[in-house]
């Protein structure tokens, strides 16, 4: 892992040890919001804090930028560290897309965790330049966290919370016709209009 562990070993160390406090949290929160509310704006934030303390950790001064989508993938392609940019900028924002449809019913739809990733990774890249801490901001950091948090939204799909206005157990068909609109097929399976 060339020298991973070394560099964010302590960061491992203090995300796993900040989960009592997280769960303390939750429980806290659950008497206001609800267990299911609680349990997602904890997990949101400690599954993303971990690593924005490691993207703003400084590694110097300067800055740089690319904006041509594709051209730090393929750099990092021959990388020896290419598994873990890959990986590491998909999970990024795993835990928000994970956990934002599941407490947000607006959310519950793969574009929008798809936008909503994005969002926040731009929000970072652009922090990321404007702070000075010698780090690289890319467009391709941001199709990668875009598309880790839409990844990881599907693994929570039937999480989800329901959509307003729908029931997930309800028909697909509904009993009564909807005035001025054609109802259900009649039984020869012809299309019958309302009266």
């Amino acid at each position: 892992m060339n020298g991973t562990w070394e560099t964010w070993g302590g960061v491992v160390v203090a995300a796993i040890a900040a989960i009592p406090v997280a769960g303390l949290v939750a429980w806290w929160l659950a008497g206001r919001r609800g267990w299911r509310a609680a349990l997602c704006d904890v997990g949101m934030v400690t599954g993303t804090a971990p690593w924005l303390w490691m993207i703003f950790t400084p590694t110097g001064s300067g800055r740089s930028v690319n904006l041509v989508p594709l051209r730090d993938l393929a750099e990092q392609l021959a990388d020896d560290r290419a598994i873990e940019q890959f990986g590491g900028n998909l999970l990024v924002f795993a835990a928000l897309g994970f956990l934002l449809p599941v407490r947000l019913p607006w959310f519950a739809r793969s574009y929008r965790i798809l936008l909503a990733g994005a969002a926040a990774s731009i929000a970072v890249e652009t922090a990321q330049f404007a702070l000075d801490i010698g780090r690289h901001s890319s467009v391709d950091d941001v199709l990668l966290n875009a598309a880790g948090a839409c990844l990881a939204a599907q693994f929570s799909r039937h999480l989800w919370a329901p959509r307003a206005g729908t029931a997930r157990s309800e028909p697909a068909w509904p009993d009564e016709p909807t005035p001025g609109i054609v109802s259900a097929r009649d039984a020869i399976g012809q299309p019958t209009l309302p009266q």
